[in-house]
């Protein structure tokens, strides 16, 4: 048992944590606390009629205190429901329900963000401002305006004293983190402070929106030859970490779309866009590696022309080369039905719990496969496939990186949203061909200029060093100062039981010719010190065999 108290993140926000606690109580969601000291709480640990909230546990109010707790909270719920590999699927289910309709700032506080943020009055900068935004969000709100030159844009202004009350929710996760780490063994593996300080990264980065801007830029830049798919146009000029300026795109949110019965020929529509929806990701993540990671209906919208437009690039994904290749390569492996390769990508990817039963995860691997390799692309359940793969990783202890745990929920939404386009659209027929695309390129004239390249550094400096090297070896070896040093290791334990056994041996030996000459004192017309050697021997010789079969040191020191 320790103190909360003595957690400095938790111990600066004593009063928030004290709120916070308030609301899990409320729902019933405080039995994280049972391991510690929490005296300090107990006037709000009970129900009204003192009966302790501790042993309780569902994953709806999760999702209802969240809510409540507001925006940081919000987001971090958010992104644990792409964790399934850390909280199971009936949590990573009911979290990715969480939806933020936060009461927007007044028009006065609105305005008051604007001038202190870009250093002129509204009026100054915008034509036309509309006071009552169009949507509120848990970090900052949107409204419709004009600038001095005509243009119809968006205005994204950050909710008053967000940044702070999110930096102290953010704190105090840090400290509970902590805590988990401390106090609960088996959470160890799970890295919580690793996870905390992950999902505080990213948190951070959406309330910065100079960074939303940057990313809407790099994926214009990356779709510039792409007339399907269209990002708002941004003005750095008139943006800031608070204030984001945005060319408007007008036209219906998939959301909307879907909440309308098609006709034949609209059938047919929806499925070429839900395709071409599908296409425009997977480019994100195969060629470019840098991808939206919030594609739910509410962000996609449909343009005139039947073009894509991307809303809300503030959450993004980036995929390391490493990471990119092993995923491909686990892809490639689905495709071709090998579980051997599968398994190898999967241990790749994620990092391994001590004791990892590597033939049981690939039994499991096996069973994924002959499971999925046989059905046909159309009826091919991907939802489905990756819930079982988070699952499966999940039952053996693997830790997915964040980025993988996201490119996975990413799928998922991507697969939801396609479908409330095209009811019957099938997200594996879209990434399929992908297999071959990812040969192809891996064996293009570029890739391999690209790996000779990145390669030619590690040689220039081989061959740089080499010379110098071998020259200081052979003058060493003619002076005869060439010291060469050998680890043995896992030697000791050999030789502890070769010890061990000869010393058994000889006492054994011994112990027999002293009985055999009647060595007095005699016992029963038994040498006492010869039965004695004897028994002795016996119980080493027994030690030793029982180290031996169970493969372990011998330590002669137990």
């Amino acid at each position: 048992m320790f103190s909360l108290t003595t957690i400095p993140h938790i111990a600066r926000n004593a009063r928030r944590f004290k709120e916070i606690i308030g609301v899990l109580a409320k729902y019933g969601l405080v039995e994280f606390l049972a391991f510690t000291d929490s005296s300090f709480l107990k006037d709000i640990l009970t129900s009204p009629a003192g009966t302790s909230l501790t042993s309780l546990r569902r994953e709806e109010r999760l999702r209802l205190a969240l809510s409540e707790l507001g925006a940081a909270c919000i987001q971090v719920g958010q992104i644990l429901s792409t964790r399934t590999d850390l909280v199971g699927p009936e949590v990573a289910a009911e979290l990715s329900k969480l939806r933020a309709d936060t009461p927007p700032d007044p028009p006065q506080v609105v305005r008051a963000t604007i001038e202190a943020e870009l250093g002129a009055p509204t009026e100054t900068i915008f034509t036309t401002f509309e006071s009552a935004p169009i949507a509120s969000a848990s970090i900052g709100q949107v409204h419709r305006a004009t600038l001095s030159d005509g243009t119809a844009v968006v205005v994204k202004v950050r909710h008053a004293g967000i940044e702070e009350q999110v930096r102290a929710d953010l704190d105090i996760l840090m400290g509970l983190a902590e805590l988990a780490e401390r106090g609960i063994v088996q959470l160890r593996l799970y890295q919580p402070l690793a996870v905390a300080a992950e999902m505080r990264r990213i948190i951070l980065h959406e309330l910065d929106f100079v960074r939303e801007e940057r990313n809407l830029r790099h994926f214009a830049a990356n779709f510039a030859a792409e007339p399907r798919v269209v990002f708002p146009g941004t003005f750095p000029i008139h943006s800031s970490r608070r204030v984001l300026i945005m060319e408007e795109l007008v036209g219906e949110s998939v959301a909307a779309v879907a909440a309308t019965p098609p006709s034949p020929e609209e059938n047919a529509r929806r499925t070429r866009l839900a395709r071409t929806t599908a296409d425009i990701f997977l480019e994100m993540i195969f060629r470019d590696s840098f991808f939206h990671a919030d594609p739910h209906p509410g962000n996609i919208l449909i343009l005139p022309g039947d073009r894509i437009g991307l809303l809300d690039c503030g959450m993004v994904g980036r995929l390391d080369g490493r990471t990119r290749r092993t995923l491909e390569d686990a892809l490639l492996a689905v495709v071709e039905g090998d579980p051997e390769g599968l398994t190898e990508q999967v241990m790749r990817l994620g990092r391994l719990p001590p004791g990892l039963d590597r033939d049981a995860l690939r039994a499991d691997v096996e069973e994924f496969v002959a499971d999925y390799a046989n059905q046909a692309i159309g009826d091919f359940d991907l939802t489905g496939a990756l819930s079982d793969v988070a699952a499966l990783v999940r039952r053996h202890g693997i830790l997915l990186p964040p980025t993988v745990a996201h490119l996975i929920k990413v799928f998922v939404v991507l697969e939801g949203a396609s479908r409330a386009l095209h009811p019957g659209f099938s997200l594996i027929e879209v990434i399929a061909p992908y297999a071959t695309k990812i040969i192809a390129r891996r064996f293009s004239p570029t890739e391999l200029l690209g790996k000779l390249k990145r390669s030619y550094r590690d040689w220039n400096g081989l061959i740089e060093a080499f010379p110098r090297d071998a020259a200081e070896i052979l003058r060493r070896a003619r002076e005869g100062r060439l010291d060469v040093h050998l680890v043995h290791r896992g030697l000791d334990t050999t030789v502890n039981r070769l010890v061990y056994g000869i010393i058994s041996a000889a006492l054994f030996v011994g112990s027999c010719q002293v009985l055999a000459s009647r060595v007095p004192p005699l016992l029963f017309d038994i040498s006492l010190f010869g039965a004695l050697g004897c028994l002795g021997a016996i119980l080493l010789g027994w030690r030793l065999l029982r180290a031996v079969k169970r493969s372990g040191d011998l330590d002669i020191r137990a």
